[in-house]
């Protein structure tokens, strides 16, 4: 998958959640649970857009990691809103499918550079 698919995937997530937080019910529970993620949702990728501009392999993982950290949230509050029974975890399942694909590709991606920064890197002499 390249950049610009991977940036559509993730606008794509970000406008699922947005559609799926407004009609939640209006009570505290679920405007907590809503907001929350409607916020990492979205961040994934507002912050794939920063790794399409980093400046190093060591500021590409950074970046990274915190697409990382976003996506396995969004996970968390869409897993909240089931146990909770604001929605129903079918009504959520390809939703979830979608967010763990993010997730471990970005997962995939930061592994590779890791392994790839380590072969580059100089061998110390002992």
């Amino acid at each position: 998958m390249n950049e610009q698919q991977f940036k559509v995937r993730t606008k794509q997530l970000a406008l699922r959640v947005t559609r799926l937080v407004e009609p939640l019910p209006n009570n505290r529970t679920a405007n907590v649970i809503g907001n929350q993620l409607l916020r990492s949702a979205t961040s994934v990728g507002a912050n794939y857009r920063a790794v399409c501009r980093a400046k190093s392999t060591a500021d590409l993982i950074a970046k990274l990691s915190i697409v990382e950290e976003e996506a396995d949230e969004t996970i968390y509050w869409l897993k909240l809103l089931v146990k909770s029974r604001i929605v129903s975890e079918k009504q959520l399942k390809n939703l979830m499918q979608e967010a763990t694909e993010i997730l471990a590709m970005t997962v995939a991606s930061i592994k590779t550079l890791r392994e790839k920064q380590q072969s580059s890197s100089p061998k110390s002499k002992i």
